[in-house]
């Protein structure tokens, strides 16, 4: 875990990273895939696309169940990380990241990623946002036992920059970062550059959904990130 000296505002804008600020989320699922099939698992696409946002524990219960040979999990999250390292360089931020994690910061709230990539991964992708001058921590998940949709990982980032959950808005892509905010006790914006769809973001209890990031930034004024609490 990361973290900046934080500003004045109790306020705290948690962010997840992959699907939410870097277009990362199919380039997961195709690396995924790659690293179950290394080790003999044959898993549609589309079943590992929609756990991910999920730590690797969490991911591949979803995708080989709970009964799976579990003495292989660190060889597969390992293929995967390599596999997807060399995509590193290709990675892109969606068009108004940026300036959406400047847009907050400069209205008060402290800013924070908090993502259940490995510390490696959140590393990367941070350096693509260019925006360290605006970021008062990051997480990863490395730092908690259980990842998205565990709670964990929400309150970490909140307890990073000393923030309460009723102060505090969550920015996210999957249904798992929705339900780990709602377990956390703070609302959560929907992003759709995920792949996940609107209906799903709002059945697992998104307050507010917008097509991307520059939707939102063009938007803050009607979110719940238009300004921060007093």
């Amino acid at each position: 875990m990361t973290a900046r000296t934080a500003r004045a505002s109790r306020g705290a804008a948690l962010f997840d990273v992959d699907g939410t600020l870097v277009d990362s989320n199919y380039l997961h699922t195709v690396t995924w895939w790659q690293a179950l099939r290394r080790h003999g698992h044959d898993v549609p696409m589309s079943r590992i696309h929609h756990a991910v946002g999920m730590g690797s524990d969490r991911l591949l219960d979803a995708v080989l169940g709970e009964r799976r040979r579990r003495g292989e999990d660190g060889a597969i999250a390992d293929a995967h990380g390599a596999l997807y390292a060399a995509w590193y360089e290709n990675l892109r931020p969606f068009e108004g990241a940026t300036e959406l994690l400047r847009a907050v910061a400069a209205r008060g709230w402290r800013v924070v990623l908090a993502s259940s990539a490995s510390e490696e991964e959140v590393a990367a992708v941070r350096g693509l946002l260019d925006a360290d001058d605006v970021i008062d921590a990051a997480t990863s998940g490395g730092d908690v036992d259980a990842t998205k949709p565990a709670p964990d990982l929400v309150e970490a980032a909140l307890e990073a920059v000393g923030a309460e959950p009723g102060d505090a808005v969550f920015v996210g892509d999957t249904v798992w970062d929705v339900e780990a905010a709602g377990r956390a006790g703070v609302p959560c914006v929907g992003l759709l550059t995920g792949g996940t769809t609107r209906a799903e973001l709002e059945e697992a209890g998104a307050v507010l959904v917008r097509e991307d990031a520059m939707t939102l930034l063009r938007t803050l004024d009607t979110s719940p990130l238009s300004r921060p609490p007093e």
